[in-house]
């Protein structure tokens, strides 16, 4: 029988978190971080790092009957925050190689909508 989850890709620069729930989202298959895999926490957000969390999280999802995924990224978020890290399309392309399908990829970054004012004051930061 064949299943369909969610992958959830939190990628920055400092670490990459890959959980895959059910369909609905309320119960957890895999989760597996960077430094669950590596012993150094600099390398935790490498894209090396990135592609053996995504093994271990597709082996997992396909042992216990899943073959395909929909993707949400994410990245840090915020004012400061911006694009995913390094890992993130490492991540996709090693869910793929390890036998998952996917479905839908879907950025899923929270950005303000004018919220915070950043730092810097009226003029900005002057150099």
């Amino acid at each position: 029988m064949a299943r369909k989850g969610i992958a959830y890709i939190y990628s920055s620069f400092n670490n990459i978190i890959i959980t895959v729930t059910d369909s609905t989202g309320a119960e957890t298959i895999a989760k597996c971080s960077g430094g669950m895999v590596t012993k150094s926490a600099k390398d935790e957000g490498s894209p090396y790092v990135a592609m053996k969390v995504a093994q271990v999280v597709a082996e997992v999802a396909i042992e216990k009957g899943f073959d395909s995924v929909n993707i949400k990224i994410s990245g840090k978020g915020g004012k400061k925050g911006g694009n995913p890290g390094r890992g993130a399309q490492t991540a996709i392309r090693s869910l793929v190689r390890a036998g998952l399908r996917i479905g839908t990829i879907e950025d899923v970054t929270p950005h303000p909508h004018d919220g915070c004012k950043p730092k810097g004051g009226k003029r900005g930061r002057r150099i």
